[in-house]
C-alpha cells in the first residue's frame, strides 16, 4: 500500500493515514471480496478509491515528493558512467511516469511493479478486462512521449525508451 501511495502524494503524514484508511475499509468490508478475486487486487482497488476520495476533498491533483535516490550496484558490476547514465535513465523514466494521468500510471505500476494479470488490474482500476490491454499500450505510448520531451540528450532518451522494459524490471525489483 505504501509502494501504491508513495508516488502520488509523498513518503509524509498523508501517506500513513490513506494506508491505514485502506486498511480500515477492507477490515470493515471484509465480508465483500468478490469470489475469485485475488485479495491483493481487492486491497488495491480499495487503496484507489481512497486516494480518488482524499484527491478530490483536496480539490487538486498532489505534487509528489522528490524521486527516491536509485539504489546502485556495486562499483564492480558497473563502470562509473554506467552508473551515473543509469541514474539519469531511471530519473528520466520517473519524472515522464509521473506526467501521466493517474489512470495511466497506475496501469503500468501494477502490471510491471506489482506483476498483476489483466484481470486483477481490471479489478483494481474498475474498469472491463478487456480494456487494460489497449491502456497498457496507450500507457507505454504516452510514456515514450513523455521521455521524448523531457529528455534534452537524444542519447539519454534513446537509452530510456529503448530498454523500457528492463527499466521496468529493475524499479520493480528496487522496490520490493
Amino acid at each position: 500500500l505504501e509502494r501504491f501511495f508513495r508516488g502520488k502524494v509523498g513518503a509524509g503524514g498523508e501517506l500513513a493515514d490513506l494506508v491505514q484508511q485502506s486498511l480500515a475499509a477492507c477490515v470493515q468490508a471484509r465480508d465483500r471480496v468478490p469470489e475469485g478475486l485475488a485479495f491483493r487486487a481487492y486491497l488495491l482497488g480499495i487503496a484507489r478509491n481512497v486516494l480518488l476520495h482524499a484527491l478530490r476533498r483536496r480539490g487538486r491533483r498532489p505534487e509528489p515528493e522528490a524521486l527516491d535516490e536509485p539504489q546502485l550496484v556495486g562499483p564492480s558490476e558497473l563502470s562509473p558512467s554506467r552508473v551515473v547514465a543509469a541514474r539519469a535513465e531511471r530519473e528520466l523514466l520517473m519524472r515522464a511516469l509521473r506526467r501521466l494521468p493517474f489512470d495511466l500510471q497506475w496501469v503500468i505500476e501494477l502490471h510491471y511493479w506489482e506483476g498483476m494479470l489483466q484481470d486483477d488490474i481490471a479489478a483494481v482500476l474498475a474498469v472491463p478486462p478487456g480494456t487494460i490491454k489497449s491502456r497498457l499500450s496507450r500507457a507505454k505510448q504516452r510514456l515514450r512521449e513523455q521521455i521524448a520531451a523531457l529528455a534534452e540528450d537524444p542519447q539519454l532518451r534513446a537509452s530510456t525508451v529503448g530498454d523500457f522494459e528492463r527499466w521496468a524490471r529493475e524499479l520493480a525489483a528496487e522496490r520490493e
